[in-house]
């Protein structure tokens, strides 16, 4: 079958990868020069199955109301008329029950686990390396209520069969041994020895370069996608900046971008833009550094390793589609990696960066077939588009060849949003 993928982040990549590898013609198709350009350029550097939770859970919107007189809050909204936002978050807050997180959770771990099980066989058989460490993520806790709330997510990764340890404080610097210098910040920590670090940016590149020479994958940049042409409930072909282009099959991985793209087809799909930040720091001082992933669960900062680099992400800000710097969010994740990890890196050398992450009111992507026969969507990862690509990547190269996926694809699809 011949295959468009329209989107060349780590997402789009991946699916490239496991389409080509069952034997389909693979074109991908993307604005930019090269892959990972927007997205998956500066991300937080975690692959964090483990860690994989919605951001819609009890207790949010009071959380919310509480951020916004905070100064350096992890959540931000910037007041603005936009009925797309204001949907978007009556969704999430609707999300935000026991129940539904519980729903949620699960269904996010299940793609991540699998896609830990994909990642591992992937750089096993392409034998890539993108400044990767499969050294664990430490969750850190910074007061006892923190420590009694993750107690929940403590029984889902259980049931799912996650590694995990809860620690205490005394026992934090044997995971990270730099928080040794900072005696006394934190209370305690969730450990995940299986979650992995590594270049989100170099991975894709490098995955793309693999998918062109060794399995014939064609890559169109520097192509604008204009629309998608439709007829009698199948896609014809796909209108871009260098004419029209036809296959057999399209997968649109565009991210924040995906709603766009197919409103046209009575395809509502409720992804919002959650702008993330992220500093990437120069290292200084070995000892002082972070050897994996560290998480400061009160700031949702996440602070990542790689070889002589430390990446330092964090923020959400529901600000549109609006990519400008905002240096008082550069104060806020140069604060946290200052406090965590004082002697480690330069911050007033580091490159300062912002994304947009697709977001969806539950958290969990959308991943599967349309009502459009030869119409599919892997997109809406929100946080964990890394995390989960690969998983989400090999599920719907499954499902397009007709194929038994490895894990129930359940609860994955747009159909989820049908009543909503």
């Amino acid at each position: 079958m011949k295959v468009l993928v329209l989107g060349s982040g780590v997402v789009g990549v991946t699916s490239a990868y496991y389409l080509a590898r069952q034997g389909h013609e693979v074109t991908v198709v993307d604005r930019q020069p090269s892959a990972a350009m927007e997205t998956s350029y500066a991300n937080a550097g975690q692959v964090s199955f483990g860690f994989s939770s919605p951001w819609a859970a009890p207790g949010i919107p009071q959380k919310a109301l509480k951020w916004m007189f905070q100064e350096h809050a992890p959540l931000r909204i910037q007041p603005r008329m936009d009925p797309t936002m204001a949907r978007f978050m009556l969704q999430m807050f609707n999300n935000c029950s026991a129940e539904r997180y519980a729903v949620n959770k699960e269904r996010m771990v299940r793609v991540a686990e699998y896609s830990r099980t994909c990642i591992n066989a992937l750089r096993d058989e392409t034998g890539i390396r993108y400044e990767d460490r499969q050294r664990g993520l430490l969750q850190l806790f910074r007061n006892d209520s923190q420590v009694a709330a993750v107690a929940k997510d403590m029984q889902v990764l259980e049931q799912c069969g996650v590694r995990h340890r809860l620690l205490e404080a005394r026992e934090i610097a044997a995971v990270e041994p730099a928080l040794a210098r900072v005696p006394g910040k934190f209370v305690g920590g969730l450990h995940l020895p299986d979650d992995q670090t590594g270049d989100c940016h170099l991975f894709t590149k490098r995955l793309a370069e693999y998918c062109r020479e060794r399995l014939g994958v064609e890559f169109r940049f520097n192509t604008t996608i204009e629309r998608i042409r439709r007829r009698a409930g199948q896609v014809e072909g796909v209108v871009t900046s260098a004419g029209e282009l036809s296959a057999d099959g399209y997968v649109v991985c565009l991210g924040s971008y995906s709603p766009f793209l197919v409103r046209d087809l009575d395809l509502r799909l409720p992804i919002y833009p959650v702008k993330g930040y992220s500093l990437t720091v120069p290292v200084i001082d070995d000892g002082g550094a972070p050897q994996s992933t560290v998480m400061d669960e009160t700031f949702k900062v996440a602070i990542s390793r790689f070889d002589d680099r430390i990446r330092v992400g964090g923020t959400a800000e529901l600000a549109s589609y609006d990519l400008s710097l905002l240096e008082k969010r550069r104060a806020t994740i140069s604060m946290v990696v200052r406090d965590v990890f004082p002697e480690g890196g330069d911050v007033e050398k580091a490159e300062f960066w912002t994304g947009l992450r697709p977001m969806t009111p539950d958290s969990t992507p959308i991943i599967g077939a349309t009502q459009y026969a030869n119409l599919w969507l892997n997109t809406g990862h929100g946080t964990l588009g890394w995390t989960m690509s690969c998983g989400s990547a090999q599920l719907l190269a499954d499902l397009m060849s007709g194929r038994s996926p490895a894990i129930d694809p359940q609860g994955l699809d747009i159909r989820r949003y049908a009543a909503a």
